[in-house]
């Protein structure tokens, strides 16, 4: 069986998944796996990524030095070449233009196969000139994509990740608080997968027999309406959350007062409901006969109802 060479890039909470889950498959499927790693994280002496490099040590995976913003495209493509499948689990962290980088190092380097930083929203759906102005990068990646047939592609859209749905800086669920919110009206809906399960799902989608090839593949955890995320919520909390509507002319009114804050350019992206929520039966895991998390099940496992939250 021919050893097929993988590089990841990225090891945070995306990467660490993605990587788990394809160590776990390295002896059965003759897996080589490396991640790309700032050098400074490499030779860092802080304890906490010295744990993270010695698990990726200890599960067989080879941190290679590489920094994704700083380095140009050359110098990414001479470090890509001698990888089959690159992943980039990177997020937009690096800012503006970093997504598009990666994609010309990858066809530059001849990488037969590439799955790039998409696991989000269906962009194509969105369209080009949306309130996140990071989208239109996305599209252009597509497009470079699309216009070539030296590098196979898959994008996993996985909609939003299901920690960010109760992330209190969104705004959309307050906790401690018991405020829900709805983002553009409460038949609204939203896909949202955890971060352990897009892992699980990209490994299983990379392996695949016969090999997916040139498409979007959607995944879900769950697809979710906002009034039902409330209804959720007072199930699990046994209270009632304060229900407050925000509609799309009053996030367009807040961004248009703040125009560079990203999270209200996420607010109303969501809140317009447009390449945001798809439906579960027709997603790669509904098809496969694949468990995966839905929201009650990840407000379960990760949030504490305490005295004082029932106490309201």
């Amino acid at each position: 069986m021919t050893q097929q060479r993988i590089l990841i890039l990225g090891a945070g909470e995306l990467g660490m998944s993605v990587l788990r889950n394809l160590a776990r498959r390295a002896g059965s499927s003759a897996l080589s796996i490396s991640v790309l790693l700032r050098p400074s994280t490499i030779q860092s002496i802080d304890a906490f990524k010295q744990r993270e490099i010695d698990e990726l040590r200890a599960l067989g995976i080879e941190p290679i030095p590489g920094d994704l913003a700083a380095d140009s495209v050359d110098t990414l493509a001479a470090l890509f070449k001698r990888f089959d499948t690159v992943v980039s689990c990177t997020g937009f962290v690096g800012g503006k233009g970093v997504q598009l980088k990666i994609a010309r190092a990858a066809l530059n380097a001849g990488v037969p196969r590439f799955f790039p930083w998409q696991f989000g929203v269906d962009y194509d759906v969105i369209g080009r000139g949306s309130a996140q102005d990071l989208f239109d990068e996305q599209l252009d990646v597509r497009d470079l994509l699309r216009a070539q047939s030296r590098t196979d592609w898959v994008i996993v859209s996985t909609g939003m990740f299901t920690s960010f749905l109760f992330e209190p800086s969104f705004g959309v669920v307050e906790f401690e608080s018991g405020i829900v919110r709805a983002l553009g009206g409460w038949d609204n809906a939203v896909t949202v997968t955890t971060a352990e399960d897009i892992g699980a799902l990209t490994a299983e989608i990379l392996l695949a027999e016969p090999c997916i090839s040139r498409r979007v593949v959607h995944v879900a955890g769950e697809t979710i309406g906002y009034g039902q995320l409330a209804d959720k919520l007072d199930a699990f909390t046994g209270r009632t959350f304060e229900r407050v509507e925000w509609t799309v002319p009053q996030l367009k009114r807040e961004l248009a007062l703040d125009p560079d804050n990203g999270l209200k350019k996420y607010r109303v992206v969501f809140a317009e409901g447009k390449g945001v929520a798809w439906d579960e039966k027709q997603t790669f895991n509904a098809q496969r006969g694949i468990a995966v998390e839905n929201v009650g099940q990840w407000m379960r496992r990760s949030l504490s109802v305490s005295e004082t939250t029932l106490a309201g």
